[in-house]
């Protein structure tokens, strides 16, 4: 996979993590208490400024939001 693929696709975890979170209608500040990490790490996976988060913090997000990793790559 090219890393402009690559980059696309961790762009578009952060959208889809924002996507899901909205529609359940949780805030930022609640999926990071819920997910047991820093604010600051959801805000910056969401606008893309993180594009390397670790699969052990896309499980806790998935997990927070009662949905699998696979489901926030799609």
């Amino acid at each position: 996979m090219s890393s402009e693929k690559k980059n696309n696709l961790k762009y578009l975890i952060g959208q889809n993590i924002r996507k899901i979170r909205r529609g359940q209608g949780i805030s930022q500040d609640r999926l990071s208490k819920l997910a047991d990490l820093s604010l600051n790490t959801i805000v910056n996976i969401e606008s893309g400024a993180n594009i390397n988060p670790t699969i052990y913090t896309l499980n806790k997000i998935a997990n927070a939001l009662g949905v699998t990793v696979d489901d926030l790559m799609r």
